[in-house]
């Protein structure tokens, strides 16, 4: 897929999971349980041990049926490793100009951190695909529909601190997604299911003049 079209996929459903787990098998375990749910787009921190294992295991298996990155990518290094690990998309919690450059180098998608108007218009241009408000629960969904106002043309992804609850309070104020961790996959995996059932309806009814057929939410107008 084109870097655009990875772009879409991955943020097709208005959530992309977090995972960020203490070992390796307890990461396997909840990308199982989120895949299962019926989340297509995992973020897999690279604070995870083995997360790059994680990354390559998952993207063999999974092949288009999910779309898996990388998150925590700090660096050119982190970067070029998570793309030959077979991350089809780099999230950061900072904006880098050769994190970016690295993953467009090999047309992989890039979502920097910010947390400022001055910011996320840097992370323009410098060619960003989508920006990652962060941390998001420094901010509330108002914060960000006052920014959209006059910043119409980011797309941005509320991340840290979303809950269930106001996820949709930031899709309705023009978030192009959220990302989630904890709060979507904590509980046994019915729990989780019943959650990313609910949680996929109510973004699908916040959002502002978008399809609301689950899993066609366009980035970009064609």
């Amino acid at each position: 897929m084109y870097r655009w079209e990875i772009t879409r996929a991955a943020l097709a459903q208005r959530v992309f999971a977090i995972v960020r787990s203490r070992t390796y098998d307890e990461a396997s375990a909840t990308a199982d349980t989120l895949l299962s749910a019926g989340i297509t787009s995992l973020e897999i921190s690279l604070t995870t041990p083995f997360a790059l294992e994680a990354v390559t295991t998952l993207t063999r298996e999974l092949g288009d049926d999910a779309i898996i990155g990388a998150g925590t990518v700090l660096d050119a290094m982190s970067a070029r490793m998570a793309v030959d690990a077979g991350a089809r998309y780099l999230v950061s919690p900072s904006l880098d100009a050769e994190v970016i450059r690295t993953g467009h180098r090999y047309g992989i998608p890039v979502f920097p951190g910010v947390s400022t108007p001055t910011e996320m218009v840097r992370a323009l241009e410098l060619g960003a695909d989508a920006v990652k408000l962060f941390p998001a629960s420094a901010y509330d969904p108002a914060w960000l529909a006052e920014v959209r106002a006059s910043l119409p043309q980011v797309p941005v992804l509320p991340t840290g601190g979303v809950t269930v609850d106001s996820a949709p309070e930031w899709i309705a104020a023009g978030a192009v997604a959220v990302g989630m961790g904890t709060a979507l996959s904590e509980g046994d995996r019915d729990t989780v299911a019943k959650r990313a059932a609910d949680l996929l309806n109510r973004l699908d009814e916040a959002a502002p003049d978008r399809p609301t057929t689950r899993g066609t939410a366009d980035l970009y107008e064609d």
